[in-house]
C-alpha cells in the first residue's frame, strides 16, 4: 500500500483550507451585517437574478433544495426576501428580494475588495486562479460526469 501524501500536497485539502480561510476572513463583516456566509451566497444568487425559485437557487449554489430552504426562511424572517408559491406551479417557491435585501448588496461590496487586499495577488492573477479552479470544478462535479 502506497503512503498517503501529506495533506499540504493534496489539492483537495488546499482548496478546502483556502475556502475555510476565506469564509473566516468574511465572517467579521458578515456578522456585522447579521448574515452567515451561506445566507450571503443565497442573497448573491438573487442579486444575479431576482425572482429565482428555491430549486434554481440551489442549482446555482450546487446545493440541495433542502439545504437552501432553511437559509431562505431565515433571510425572510430577517426581512431580506419574501417567498411566494408560483401560481402556475404550486410546487415551486419563488424568492424575491425586498428593498433591504437589495440594499445589502452595497454593504457586501467590500468583501471582494478585502479578499483582494489580503491575498497580495494582482487582479490578473486572481482572475486566472479563479478560471483554473472553475475549470477543475467543471471537470469533477457530478453533473459534468453524466
Amino acid at each position: 500500500m502506497a503512503a498517503a501524501h501529506p495533506l499540504g500536497e493534496q489539492l483537495c485539502f488546499s482548496l478546502y483550507a483556502t475556502s475555510m480561510a476565506i469564509t473566516r476572513a468574511y465572517k467579521p463583516m458578515l456578522d456585522t451585517l447579521g448574515i452567515t456566509y451561506p445566507q450571503y451566497l443565497v442573497l448573491h444568487a438573487l442579486w444575479e437574478e431576482d425572482g429565482r425559485t428555491v430549486g434554481a437557487i440551489a442549482a446555482r449554489l450546487s446545493l440541495e433544495s433542502s439545504t437552501v430552504t432553511p437559509l431562505v426562511k431565515r433571510l425572510e424572517a430577517a426581512g431580506f426576501l419574501v417567498r411566494q408559491r408560483n401560481p402556475q406551479d404550486e410546487r415551486q417557491v419563488v424568492v424575491t428580494l425586498t428593498d433591504a435585501g437589495r440594499a445589502m448588496r452595497e454593504q457586501c461590496g467590500c468583501l471582494g475588495e478585502m479578499l483582494f487586499a489580503r491575498s497580495g495577488m494582482t487582479g490578473e492573477r486572481l482572475v486566472a486562479l479563479n478560471r483554473e479552479v472553475r475549470a477543475l470544478w467543471d471537470a469533477v462535479r457530478d453533473d459534468a460526469a453524466g
